[in-house]
């Protein structure tokens, strides 16, 4: 009797050929651990870097002047 393990094994080893047969790889990508402490921290840093930055007002006014808020509510 084969194992649950060798069943999931089996299922992973049937859908990767499945997606190679269509031309497909796999990749691995890695990214910022969004529930870290140090990236809630490097967060505000580059937050406030950006808000004392003496182009920000320029870049917000930009910004703001591009958005379309017709029919908003507040």
């Amino acid at each position: 009797m084969r194992s649950e393990r060798q069943i999931r094994h089996d299922t992973v080893r049937r859908y990767r050929e499945k997606m190679r047969s269509q031309g497909l790889r796999p990749i691995q990508i890695w990214v910022p651990d969004t529930r870290s402490p140090k990236f809630a921290e490097e967060c505000r840093r580059q937050s406030l870097t950006a808000a004392h930055h003496e182009s920000e007002r320029g870049i917000a006014r930009l910004i703001e002047s591009a958005q379309d808020t017709e029919g908003w509510t507040e």
